[in-house]
């Protein structure tokens, strides 16, 4: 099945949908269309009750995307795209749920995941599972997943245990708390590294003044949204800007090459995960404001 003009893939596997999307050269999305531009960087859908919707990127071979259980387990399956015999034979991921209560149980351990908890998935783990504790409200897992070459231990982060940076101020609308879950200051991890944003009421700027990183891609993933509220997701070179612009529970694949910042209709919260070359949340190219067009 074809997913658009640039041939991703599509691959349904009991409740598991992968869609493989391809790397691009940043002087090619300077031409692309506003509709291009959404097949390429856009994730549209990530939670489908009863499902896994993962997004397999060839940026970094970062996975992603939403696991939404109901009253029956998903796993995760290895597939070809992985060439393994199980998922995170050479994998590892992060989880953060922005649903109801949840329960994710590696090789016989369960966890449990209220809202906005996080979990780290090892290397070499092999039986996961993963269940909503009421299929009336269901848990919503936030999914990211790197390629691994050390098994650090799973563990569960609960929002509480996250590390938080207050950052901003009122009159640059940008009043926000970082959560930092899978973070080398609470969580050791091979290249993943993961957390959530959250702008306060008349906050709806992220991330301005931008950066790049080149040794890094990263994931932004857009939540806490009315039906009604759109944020714009900047991207591109600095001196080259698109926009893309994002409904609630969507998701932008950001190249190395691009900015990742975004401005919204109200507040809102956002979920960002990057891999890469390193795991230095602060290694950034910061852009003035000057270079920006």
């Amino acid at each position: 099945m074809v997913d658009g003009w640039h041939d991703n893939k599509i691959e349904r596997r009991n409740a598991m949908k992968l869609v493989t999307r391809y790397s691009n050269h940043p002087k090619d999305s300077k031409h692309y269309t506003t509709d291009e531009l959404r097949e390429h960087y856009l994730i549209e859908k990530l939670f489908e009750l009863g499902e896994a919707s993962l997004t397999y990127s060839h940026i970094d071979r970062i996975i992603a995307g939403g696991i939404m259980p109901e009253e029956n387990p998903v796993v995760l399956d290895a597939g070809k795209e992985l060439g393994v015999s199980s998922f995170f034979e050479r994998r590892e991921a992060g989880i953060i749920n922005i649903g109801g209560k949840g329960l994710i149980t590696i090789d016989g351990e369960t966890h449990t995941l209220n809202y906005g908890d996080g979990l780290y998935i090892g290397m070499g783990s092999n039986d996961v599972k993963f269940v909503s504790a009421d299929n009336a409200k269901p848990a919503k897992f936030y999914f990211n997943s790197a390629p691994a070459h050390k098994a650090y231990p799973s563990r569960l982060i609960t929002l509480e245990q996250a590390k938080k940076v207050k950052l901003g101020e009122p009159e640059n609308l940008n009043v926000r708390t970082i959560n930092q879950i899978i973070h080398p200051d609470v969580c050791d991890s091979c290249q993943l590294v993961m957390g959530m944003t959250t702008l306060e009421p008349g906050s709806v700027w992220n991330t301005m003044p931008c950066h790049t990183h080149e040794r890094r891609m990263e994931v932004y993933m857009y939540f806490n949204m009315e039906e009604e509220t759109r944020v714009f997701h900047l991207m591109g070179q600095p001196s080259e800007t698109r926009h893309i612009v994002t409904a609630n529970e969507q998701a932008i694949i950001s190249p190395s090459w691009s900015i990742h910042s975004g401005v919204g209709t109200s507040h809102y919260s956002f979920i960002w995960g990057m891999c890469g070359e390193n795991i230095e949340f602060t290694d950034m190219d910061h852009i003035t404001m000057d270079d920006i067009r």
